[in-house]
């Protein structure tokens, strides 16, 4: 079925757009009289005035096709096979079940592959109705990207036998990277309503300083920081988003409302930033009701309930600041989250209907009665060696509290204090605008809490690959 879902996108993205490119043309003038100067206008000027019309974009009509394709090679020190449905397709942020060292092709190592359609329509001189279809795939199995159902294909087996596996806010829906309709203005914003990425996801792109890579981004690989807590809400299915720029100042402002198709609570977030000169700065809120987070079936819950999953619940409040400052050829980038779960409001009850239409058959409303806190921070530098060629070299870091209540800070327990941390050295050469080559590498590790049940505890992971965007 997800191979005859991407198919189904495929064809819709290409009859919506007539996958062919095409240039946005003003209305013809009225002829002028024909003159010596215009027989004898140079071919450069001609050339120019192309340049300007034609981006390479698939546009026809305001209605534009895009995508990314992103394939490698990786070897990690300490991995998982494989898997068909995750977005990242391996263990790069060192994982529960990553265990022996493998070499393996890599899909999505500096972005998720996707394909989508976005249009604009003229309504006003000052306001354009606007859209966006998005979704996002695995070039190695072309299975729509779906992280629930990583995880069900791992209920009940080993960690040593698992597959790569994971949470995500792309849960197998034929639009998952995002569906929404809106109006857009200079003077007064732009509102969008559907399946929108949240204000810290849109923030990430701008000031994560590995651009949200999968294989070389913590906060890329990880929707958790992106959800504000839990990854599947670095998405909402059932939101509005107003977004308003005046100046160098910017203001933002996403509501999710309640009985969505794949989030069942509600959600608030509020964003404020400017630019000065080279400097760049966001501060961002986020309360999140209802939050959910999946994980596989034990053994023996796997042979009450096979095909379905567990779930903890909690309402999280989030807070995130970040910064980018341009000096000469160098973007220097950080930022910090701070995070806390509590047990929700709303307790969710069993066999709900989660992400992606999957089923949630064992709850826990009660994991957080001592409020867990988790705090993400990072920092990093690009820098252009040419106008072609980028280095980029990022630290990022997770550390908890204990919330167990012994004041544990050990294996003994995930709810003990454990940290987590990242380097990461990427260089970027584009050979055209469109195609690029890339090769890096990433060390994780992770410590007390954040260890327990780890089959091991970090690894060291070289990725080299291939991205195509159109």
């Amino acid at each position: 079925m997800p191979r005859l879902a991407l198919c189904g996108a495929l064809a819709l993205a290409a009859t919506t757009a007539l996958v062919r490119p095409a240039f946005a043309q003003a209305a013809a003038p009225a002829p002028a009289p024909l003159s010596v100067e215009t027989l004898a206008a140079p071919a450069a000027a001609k050339e120019a005035t192309a340049a300007k019309t034609d981006d390479g974009a698939l546009t026809w009509k305001g209605i534009t096709l895009y995508g990314t394709f992103d394939i490698g090679v990786a070897h990690l020190e300490h991995g998982a096979k494989l898997t068909q449905f995750y977005g990242p397709g391996l263990p790069f942020l060192i994982q529960k079940n990553a265990g022996a060292a493998i070499t393996s092709i890599s899909p999505n190592g500096l972005a998720q592959s996707k394909l989508g359609v976005s249009g604009v329509e003229t309504l006003t001189s000052d306001v354009n109705f606007v859209f966006k279809l998005e979704t996002g795939f695995q070039p190695t199995s072309l299975h729509l990207a779906d992280g629930p159902r990583s995880i069900i294909a791992d209920n009940g087996v080993p960690l040593q036998n698992q597959t790569t596996n994971g949470d995500s806010s792309r849960a197998g829906q034929l639009f998952q990277g995002a569906a929404y309709l809106g109006v857009a203005s200079k003077t007064f914003g732009t509102l969008t309503y559907g399946l929108q990425t949240s204000l810290i996801q849109d923030n990430f792109g701008k000031y994560d300083p590995q651009a949200g890579s999968q294989a070389f981004s913590v906060i890329g690989y990880s929707g958790f920081a992106a959800g504000g807590g839990a990854t599947e809400t670095s998405r909402f299915d059932n939101s509005v988003k107003y977004v308003i720029t005046k100046g160098p100042a910017r203001f933002g402002y996403l509501h999710n409302f309640a009985g969505g198709n794949d989030f069942p609570g509600e959600a608030d977030q509020l964003n404020v930033g400017g630019d000065y000169k080279g400097l760049s700065v966001d501060l961002t809120w986020s309360h999140v009701q209802d939050a959910v987070s999946v994980s596989s079936l034990t053994a023996a819950q796997n042979a009450q309930h096979p095909g379905t999953l567990a779930g903890t619940v909690s309402d999280d409040t989030a807070w995130a600041a970040e910064a980018r400052y341009q000096w000469g050829k160098a973007k220097i980038y950080g930022g910090v989250e701070a995070i806390e779960f509590a047990n929700p409001k709303h307790p969710l009850p069993a066999s709900f209907r989660g992400i992606g239409g999957y089923i949630v058959d064992f709850v826990n409303n009660a994991a957080y009665t001592i409020h867990r806190k988790e705090t993400v921070s990072w920092t990093g530098v690009r820098y252009a060696v040419t106008n072609k060629f980028d280095v980029t070299g990022a630290y990022y870091r997770y550390d908890q509290n204990s919330f167990k209540g012994n004041g544990c800070a050990d294996e003994s327990a995930s709810s003990c204090s454990g940290q987590l941390w990242a380097y990461s050295l990427v260089g970027d050469y584009h050979l055209t605008k469109r195609f690029d080559v890339y090769a890096g590498a990433n060390h994780a590790a992770v410590a007390d809490g954040l260890a327990s049940g780890f089959l091991n505890k970090h690894s060291t992971d070289p990725v080299a690959g291939v991205r195509f965007t159109f």
